[in-house]
Parts: C-alpha cells; sequence; structure tokens
C-alpha cells in the first residue's frame, strides 16, 4: 500500500486521538452497551439502539486510524527547505482581491482548511509544488479560475 505523508504534529494528534478512543471512549460506550441491555425489551430500547450505533462508529474510528498510523511516513518540514513542497507553509495574495491567505500544506488525514491545513491532494496545493516565491499559479476552483501571487514560504 502506498505510505500517507503526515506531519509530527498531525502523526501525534492522531495517535493522540486513538489513544482517548481505546482508553476512554471505548470502555465508556461498552459500559453504556451493558447498562442499556438491562432495561429489558432490545427491540424497543432506543438507548440500546443508541449505544450500539454509538459503539459501531467509535470502533470505525479505532480501525481507520489505526490503518493511517500503520502507513504513515511522518515528514518534518524543519528539515526542508527551497521551493514549496510537502509540510510548507506558504503565504499567498489573491492577485484579484490583494487578501492574503496563509496555509500549510499536509497530507489527507490532518486537512482542515479552516485551520488553514490544505491537503496535498488539492487543486491549489497540487499547483503550489515545486514553485518559488514571485511566482504565479493559476488555480481552478469551484467558483472559478484564481490567481495567486507566492509572497512567502517558510518550513516550521
Amino acid at each position: 500500500m502506498e505510505k500517507i505523508p503526515i506531519t509530527r504534529a498531525g502523526h501525534t494528534a492522531l495517535n493522540d486521538e486513538l489513544k482517548q478512543l481505546k482508553s476512554v471512549e471505548r470502555p465508556a460506550i461498552i459500559k453504556a452497551v451493558a447498562e442499556a441491555r438491562e432495561y429489558g425489551d432490545l427491540s424497543e430500547n432506543a438507548e440500546y439502539h443508541s449505544a450500539r450505533e454509538k459503539h459501531s462508529f467509535i470502533e470505525g474510528r479505532i480501525k481507520e486510524l489505526e490503518g493511517i498510523l500503520s502507513l504513515a511516513e511522518v515528514i518534518n518540514p524543519a528539515d526542508l527547505s527551497g521551493p514549496i513542497k510537502f509540510g510548507a507553509t506558504v503565504t499567498l495574495v489573491d492577485e484579484d482581491t490583494d487578501e492574503e491567505h496563509t496555509y500549510q500544506i499536509v497530507g489527507e488525514p490532518e486537512a482542515d482548511i479552516e485551520a488553514k491545513k490544505l491537503n496535498i491532494k488539492s487543486p491549489l496545493a497540487r499547483a503550489l509544488i515545486g514553485k518559488d516565491v514571485g511566482d504565479s499559479v493559476e488555480v481552478r476552483t469551484p467558483g472559478g479560475e484564481k490567481s495567486y501571487e507566492i509572497l512567502s514560504i517558510e518550513y516550521i
């Protein structure tokens, strides 16, 4: 299987979530399922069905996290430099509106656009890879074509 690039911070966050699910959430939901069973007829027991559903979700997320972490290739952005590549924190200016945006290019499991973490597979990240300060990039977005100029690149 293909390795999944991930930053050290992303790896730590996923590992912490996995530990939380295994050591806190799983035991709590198993207890909730057992308690709900005691209420009697399972076919009409909403608490039981809700607890089983949550248990199923937790088990699925644990398996997903274990799979991601087993394939993770941790990359430390501080060890990198030069043109834009995985882990770079890039400041761009929209050439139409003069708005500045700063994003870190990260792996798929840790991407979160609200936290300014851009999935390496996104159109903008793909357009930025290999570019340098001062370069312009054209990106096709759902809202139409966008042009950005790269203002700075940091590896932190």
